[in-house]
């Protein structure tokens, strides 16, 4: 049998660490998915990758590889030692004799880790390839790879891309109808560790989980409406085929000053006791500018009065109607003269 350069396959040295072995097989296998690279060799070329990352990728494996020695070449004839590794190589059978070849596994592998597959359940046993465990933990998609003696087969387990998301605006934003930034936040499994929390990983904390934010300049349709949702195309999640989700805008009309109602608005206005009882002229800020309103004599707080057109634009045309609600406030720190006169005012009341 030949032997098999398990650090050549992967393109890195014999001391590399787990994080750049891990790292490198990543690249490779999203390269060579059969799924993607549809080039002639490419399926072989995958199968050996994830071979020598279940040996790589192994601290048990790969101590019984290393263990071989350092004067192999990759493709150079290979006869195991007898008894390597406390393994009897004396009943062993090729994958073109019955039964020799473990889960799809070159002869090389089969030899070498025989006894080691032995332990596991079967020989049709489903072998990850990186993107595994239920997710991709580049962008979300999921896999699973299942190696027999006669083919390799592969099985591409869709998941939803799409991301949905709250966006805060105020009557401006809406009144504008212009841009708005916003922070799209998600979350990954961590591609350093593999979404392992066991394994102390500096990028995710120890997490396993990493946080993906991305800013977009978002245009703000005319006419929105609370609830209403605004599609981007393409900027969901991405799965490690270059498949893209869609993100979706739920419309959330949050403002401090007013409160909507459709294309009709209403806030409220604060007046003094004074004015209420006098009437008074009172500047009101409105998405169309200043204006001056008149308080008339004797207003009771709750008094509503309507500025026509000063509301949100229709979709019909023209513009919606603004409520201006009068709220009777007293000052909180009075004079003392300010208080004889309420007690003045008081005795009218008797």
């Amino acid at each position: 049998m030949k032997y098999k350069d398990y650090y050549e396959i992967l393109g890195v040295k014999k001391d590399a660490t787990e994080a750049e072995i891990k790292s490198a097989y990543r690249k490779l296998a999203r390269k060579y998915h059969p799924d993607v690279n549809k080039e002639k060799g490419a399926e072989e070329k995958f199968k050996d990758i994830n071979e020598a990352y279940e040996v790589l990728g192994d601290k048990e494996k790969r101590q019984r590889y290393d263990s071989l020695g350092s004067a192999w070449q990759g493709g150079a004839d290979f006869t195991p030692p007898p008894n390597f590794g406390d393994f009897d190589f004396s009943n062993f059978k090729s994958s073109n004799s019955s039964g020799g070849n473990f889960g799809g596994f070159s002869d090389f592998f089969s030899a070498i880790f025989g006894d080691l597959m032995s332990k596991q359940s079967g020989y049709s046993k489903v072998y990850t390839n990186g993107f595994d465990m239920g997710s991709d933990p580049f962008r979300g998609a999921q896999y699973q790879r299942s190696y027999t003696n006669q083919r390799q087969a592969s099985q591409k387990q869709t998941q939803n891309l799409d991301i949905t998301q709250n966006i805060e605006l105020n009557v401006n934003d809406i009144f504008l109808a212009g841009t708005k930034g916003i922070t799209v936040n998600d979350f990954r499994k961590c591609p350093y560790c593999g979404g392992n929390p066991k394994t102390f990983c500096s990028h995710c904390a120890g997490s396993g989980i990493e946080k993906i934010s991305k800013h977009l300049n978002v245009k703000i349709p005319k006419f929105c409406k609370e609830g209403q949702k605004i599609r981007l195309k393409g900027e969901g999640k991405e799965d490690g085929y270059g498949n893209k989700g869609d993100l979706y805008l739920v419309i959330k009309i949050k403002d401090p000053s007013y409160t909507v109602e459709g294309s009709d608005l209403s806030k409220e206005i604060e007046i003094s006791a004074p004015s209420a009882a006098l009437g008074a002229k009172k500047e009101v800020i409105t998405p169309h500018g200043n204006f001056n309103i008149t308080i008339p004599p004797k207003s009771s707080s709750g008094l509503t009065l309507r500025m026509k057109g000063l509301g949100l634009p229709k979709k019909e045309g023209g513009f919606g109607n603004l409520s201006i609600k009068v709220k009777i406030v007293m000052p909180k720190n009075m004079s003392d003269e300010e208080i004889k006169l309420y007690k003045k005012l008081s005795e009218f009341e008797k």
